[in-house]
């Protein structure tokens, strides 16, 4: 019988062939204690909860007792991060409705709630100033309202703009240098051809 915390191999455990490279720990159930093999995850069991009682108790099937947990941060489509809370966090209430079963709050507006000390009010917006929504840094949020929000972003737009358009001329001006520098060199060589042709034709004379 193996002993808690050992680790073996896939393909030592009988496992099937798409795991036979894959790590596994002899971990028990924190509800009725029965040990199994269970699949290690970056250093850690994939799940601390067997199939069965997560099945027949309710309160562990929300979180990080669900056998599919992945830490309770995932990266959604637009570019923004979202971040499980618990029913009894201090910041719960921030959660959208549409998403209260889930438990899940973009977690920008959670990095400016915990730095304000209150969570944030529906019609406040917090905006990211360097334009990357995955940046959640507090010295890259900035709190906002609707209306400033739309003018920051097309501040934004407008200063890329110009500043494309500006870069733009820039490369055309450095463009026309170099061609100017390589047709001055080209006549230099032109008018040195001419000479030394006119000093030979003088010298046969």
């Amino acid at each position: 019988m193996p002993e808690i915390g050992e680790t073996r191999n896939g393909r030592e455990i009988n496992k099937p062939l798409y795991a036979r490279n894959t790590k596994f720990i002899w971990q028990p159930c924190e509800v009725c204690g029965k040990a199994k093999w269970v699949r290690v995850k970056k250093g850690s069991p994939e799940y601390t909860i067997c199939l069965q009682c997560s099945r027949q108790n309710p309160e562990y099937k929300e979180g990080q007792h669900k056998d599919s947990w992945k830490g309770g941060r995932s990266l959604v489509s637009g570019g923004y991060v979202n971040v499980y809370l618990d029913k009894n966090d201090f910041f719960f209430p921030m959660v959208p409705s549409k998403h209260l079963k889930k438990h899940y709050v973009r977690e920008h507006r959670l990095v400016m709630a915990k730095h304000l000390g209150r969570c944030l009010q529906p019609w406040e917006i917090v905006h990211h100033k360097n334009g990357n929504r995955s940046d959640n840094r507090i010295e890259n949020l900035e709190l906002t309202t609707k209306g400033n929000h739309s003018k920051d972003h097309n501040s934004g737009y407008r200063d890329g703009y110009q500043k494309g358009l500006y870069d733009g001329r820039l490369k055309q001006i450095e463009e026309l240098k170099a061609q100017n520098s390589s047709l001055m060199t080209q006549i230099r060589l032109v008018q040195w051809q001419v000479k030394e042709l006119t000093e030979a034709l003088q010298i046969k004379r």
